[in-house]
């Protein structure tokens, strides 16, 4: 593999927010369009990130060269006549979510439900012991995972907001241990000054979690594999925020609930996103008798099984991703 791009630089969402780094996906757009024609490209692969993908899409089949779009964007959500574009510009699509397969097709696309990559995921690193070893937690003790995002602007926004309601959480729990979970994409200063221990290893904080409090994101599914009950929150800025309510035509904003069908887990967006609405939201799940936690949990495993209903119902999404490959580079497809 070569790079021509550092992937930490790409990691840029809303409108506001992109539309300052134009110049920069500008120029790095120019240079992939050109590298593909000069290199003769048998196949493009797009994976997700729809604002430079899509056109990436179409200079692609505007060269001849099919396109396999992998982690079909959510056009669904907030640009419909975007699916017909990409019915146009691609030869398949790969949907991980099992409601995007007919939704694409129905817009012309030949999409293929190929089951959800998290499902592939391996086993925690980290046993609940090491765990606790790393982060200096006490073993018996339930911990609460804190994940307020990937990107420098995600936990610009959140962190302060996180880190009080986990503070209240622990002030009515006294014995709940919040833990931080930090990404190596995130510049290491944004983390300076928690007051809670922090962790990379997101999987293993997760699965060892009596519950959540996470952004909206993968990270919900993620969580959901675990079975870790979870609360949703996301902020981002006022003109993304309002230019976002107009556009957006789905129900929910986690994942989890877009795949199950229904609020089966608490969303907080933008003003609703505050310490105490969140703390209210969470403490019922920290408590292992209780009757919102046990029916989160029930919920959970059906979204498990949900995601694990494409193709032959086992993990093996980038297999499958595999063989459309090579069907359209043996001219098969």
């Amino acid at each position: 593999m070569e790079l021509l791009a550092d992937h930490r630089k790409l990691a840029v969402m809303g409108f506001a927010e992109v539309a300052a780094r134009l110049p920069y996906f500008f120029r790095l757009f120019s240079r992939v369009r050109s590298e593909m024609v000069s290199r003769g490209t048998d196949l493009v692969i797009p994976i997700d990130y729809p604002g430079f993908n899509l056109r990436l899409a179409r200079a692609a089949h505007a060269a001849s060269i099919p396109v396999l779009y992998y982690i079909a964007p959510q056009v669904w959500a907030w640009h419909r006549s975007r699916m017909r574009q990409m019915a146009e510009h691609t030869a398949r699509v790969a949907v991980v979510l099992p409601f995007e397969e007919p939704l694409f097709r129905e817009a012309g696309a030949r999409a293929t439900y190929v089951g959800h990559p998290l499902l592939d995921a391996a086993a925690p690193v980290l046993s609940r012991e090491a765990l606790c070893r790393q982060v200096n937690l006490r073993t018996d003790r339930p911990i609460l995972a804190v994940f307020p995002g990937s990107r420098a602007q995600e936990v610009v926004r959140h962190m302060e907001v996180f880190v009080e309601t986990a503070r209240r959480v622990r002030a009515r729990r006294p014995e709940i241990q919040p833990v931080i979970a930090v990404s190596d994409a995130v510049p290491a200063h944004l983390y300076e000054g928690l007051p809670f221990p922090r962790t990379t290893e997101s999987r293993s904080l997760l699965h060892h979690a009596r519950a959540a409090l996470v952004k909206s994101g993968t990270t919900t599914l993620e969580a959901a594999l675990a079975g870790t009950p979870m609360v949703i929150a996301y902020k981002t800025s006022p003109l993304t925020y309002q230019l976002a309510r107009r556009l957006v035509r789905v129900d929910h904003i986690g994942l989890v609930n877009l795949v199950m069908g229904e609020r089966l887990v608490p969303e907080f967006v933008q003003g609703d996103a505050t310490p105490a609405k969140l703390t209210d939201a969470l403490e019922p799940l920290v408590d292992p008798k209780s009757a919102e936690r046990q029916a989160m949990v029930a919920g959970l495993t059906r979204v498990r099984e949900i995601l694990a209903a494409g193709g032959d119902g086992a993990p093996n999404a980038a297999g499958r991703v595999v063989e459309l490959a090579d069907e359209l580079l043996s001219g098969a497809a």
